[in-house]
């Protein structure tokens, strides 16, 4: 859950998100390493009064500007390519979720059991109970089990929207007549918060997306309990 003047992502709640991160940090090192030299650069050029006439012309110098920035690019490309694959891959999903995107609620089908399904709408702020975030939270969750792959099929009935999970490293286009698909893990229990990534009518802010990661047994009673109720 991401809190005021927060500087830094939210903690990752997913392998993924994890991998994201160790790849932010990485590239993030290697421009501040960058920006270092250039400004150190930069300031000799200005102050230092030493003239030297092999700096006009020089093969050696003219090679390592050229080699050393490809390999500076590689270094970075490689573990991007890496995490581009791995967040395509979906793999056995236990779970699959189909998130319909709507002006401006999701609905959510659990297409491994019979008409299990149900909108998500975000809860007025004067509906809110103590300790409720305004804004983020919805009259019923996605409920998934933790350390369990999960499918989610994303699409929309109107308009554009996206759906996505910051902690969970999960951003995917809802387009309407089209059927993408994404696919997490998570590796705890916890109530991770999402919003509509992509401006969708007056009421984008008002879309909300809650995730609820529970223990397999306790997932199981919630799939019982809310059969019944159907």
């Amino acid at each position: 859950m991401a809190h005021p003047q927060q500087l830094g992502f939210q903690d990752a709640t997913s392998p993924l998100m994890e991998e994201l991160l160790h790849f932010h940090d990485h590239a993030l090192m290697i421009v501040f390493l960058i920006s270092t030299f250039v400004l150190y650069i930069m300031v000799a050029m200005v102050t230092t009064k030493v003239y030297d006439k092999y700096i006009l012309d020089s093969q050696e110098i003219e090679i390592i500007w050229t080699v050393l920035p490809a390999i500076i690019l590689i270094m970075i490309a490689l573990p991007s390519l890496r995490i581009l694959y791995i967040m395509d891959e979906v793999n056995d999903p236990h779970l699959t979720v189909k998130a319909m995107g709507h002006q401006w609620y999701w609905s959510y089908e659990y297409t491994d059991y019979e008409e299990l399904g149900f909108d998500s709408y975000m809860i007025p702020t004067q509906d809110l109970m103590p300790g409720q975030f305004r804004l983020l939270e919805t009259d019923h969750r996605m409920v998934v089990p933790v350390e369990s792959p999960v499918r989610v099929l994303v699409s929309a009935e109107d308009v554009l929207h996206s759906w996505a999970v910051p902690t969970l490293g999960v951003k995917m286009d809802a387009v309407p007549g089209r059927l993408n698909q994404t696919a997490f893990i998570t590796s705890r229990p916890g109530v991770f918060y999402g919003q509509c990534s992509e401006i969708c009518g007056a009421n984008h802010s008002f879309m909300p997306i809650v995730v609820e990661a529970v223990l397999l047994e306790s997932f199981e009673n919630w799939l019982s309990i809310t059969l019944q109720d159907l």
